[in-house]
């Protein structure tokens, strides 16, 4: 008489809950600042993408992710606040008019890296990179806030690295020439300080310039 014999299960994946924690504690701030600019400053589904990141991270093998962390989680934060957007966007068409912001909606810090520039050109540095095209925009953040490389930035926004280097450089050199044009106007004293980041374009060419 024959007997079923049962497979085993698969063992269940250990979590590096250490790591996991100081993978969160090292990169919860950051994210939270990409996918909040992203979602127009809503802290309520940042957080939420965050979340979900963190999530994705869990249950990621380590081996395969560690290598390039950073890269990882940007695109998939990336990734999951682009999702939102179009859930939204699908929204807005069934509904004929946007989702209600939730109530007590809350802003963080967009600002760009604190080391741009003295004080008041700050300021000035951050109003104008609000004004860039988005993808210029997204690309300084990630590599003024992020500390992210070429490499890794290209692979979140999913372009060339000689792209990245020609967003961040037409990026800059708009911000530069509109402070240096409005400390002209202003006065011969001002002496506004330049931007610390000179980012040098990448050999590598090819590919269609994103602006």
């Amino acid at each position: 008489m024959s007997q079923n014999v049962s497979t085993p299960a698969p063992p269940v994946k250990p979590v590096d809950s250490q790591w996991i924690c100081a993978v969160v504690e090292e990169f919860e701030t950051p994210l939270m600042r990409h996918a909040a600019r992203l979602l127009r400053g809503d802290v309520h589904r940042a957080r939420d993408v965050v979340q979900d990141t963190f999530l994705k991270l869990w249950q990621a093998e380590r081996c395969s992710v560690e290598p390039h962390l950073a890269q990882w989680l940007f695109k998939v934060s990336r990734n999951r606040a682009l999702d939102v957007i179009r859930k939204e966007s699908r929204m807005l068409t069934l509904n004929g008019q946007p989702p209600e912001a939730e109530a007590g909606t809350a802003t963080i810090d967009q600002r760009p890296d604190r080391q741009l520039s003295e004080r008041e050109d700050k300021r000035a540095a951050i109003n104008l990179l609000d004004e860039l095209p988005e993808k210029q925009q997204e690309a300084i953040r990630l590599k003024l806030q992020a500390q992210l490389s070429y490499k890794e930035i290209a692979s979140v926004l999913e372009t060339s690295v000689s792209n990245v280097g020609m967003l961040i450089h037409n990026g800059l050199k708009t911000i530069r020439g509109a402070l240096g044009a409005a400390g002209d106007s202003s006065s011969d004293n001002s002496g506004g300080s330049e931007m610390t980041l000179k980012p040098q374009l990448p050999a590598s060419g090819g590919g269609e310039v994103l602006t």
